[in-house]
């Protein structure tokens, strides 16, 4: 079998982990509604675990100027907020009365998740590209690592205003863009290096801004001693996850 069937059949696998939501399809609205929260409150955790314990150490070492990877950083978290800005202003000016408008947190969530499953087609592309043996591993680290993820992003859709078919079809596209990214490291191989060193530390700060200005503020809308100590219990379980993680792709 080829490194290009391998490396593809590999992506596709990983790109079925975003069918995880399935498990919450045949739940009624008002239980899934009751449940999003904790969801949200995990995708906190896993976006804020995947920024500090992969992405900003992995931009460390790729990058030998901190201070660059820093900008690079504050470029993505500026980049989101302008993203942001443009996604209010196109609901101001279209959908102002429609009471059944999409949140802007649901489309800001569609663009990093796009971000993330991208580079994670990179980094199986360029496993296979050393050897199968890497490949396979890396890609078992990544659908581990996916699984809570998608779980988070699935919650952050449907709390956004999307219904849960919806959901679970916008998750599943944008983590076919992990197959782009395999298709363009098996292309150009090392020649785009370079541009990868870029792209992990503006994710990172991506997913910072969106589960701290967007997301940490939904949760804050329940004041609950109940609710707190749950949401707070789920977002540090969603960081110690991604945190194991960190010696699984070790």
């Amino acid at each position: 079998m080829s490194i290009w069937t391998q490396a593809l059949l590999s992506t596709i696998l990983v790109s079925a982990v975003s069918l995880v939501g399935i498990a919450f399809l045949s739940m009624n609205q008002v239980r899934l509604q009751k449940i999003v929260f904790i969801l949200v409150s995990f995708a906190v955790g896993a976006l804020f675990g995947d920024a500090f314990f992969h992405l900003l150490p992995e931009s460390m070492e790729l990058n030998e100027n901190p201070s660059f990877t820093g900008g690079l950083v504050v470029a993505g978290i500026l980049a989101f907020f302008v993203l942001e800005k443009f996604i209010l202003w196109r609901h101001d000016h279209r959908i102002l009365h429609d009471p059944k408008t999409i949140k802007p947190l649901g489309y800001m969530s569609l663009v990093a998740d796009g971000f993330h499953n991208f580079i994670d087609g990179i980094l199986i592309g360029a496993s296979y590209l050393v050897s199968p043996h890497l490949g396979i591993t890396t890609t078992m680290a990544v659908v581990l690592h996916e699984i809570p993820q998608e779980i988070g992003d699935f919650g952050v859709l449907v709390h956004s205003g999307f219904s849960t078919r919806k959901a679970l079809w916008l998750n599943f596209l944008t983590a076919c863009t992990s197959i782009a990214g395999t298709i363009v490291i098996l292309m150009f191989g090392n020649t785009i290096q370079g541009v990868i060193n870029y792209i992990i530390p503006f994710a990172a700060g991506g997913f910072i801004y969106l589960a701290g200005c967007d997301l940490i503020p939904e949760l804050k809308k329940e004041n609950s001693i109940k609710q707190s100590l749950l949401q707070l219990c789920c977002i540090v379980l969603g960081m110690l996850m991604l945190y194991a993680f960190r010696f699984i792709d070790g």
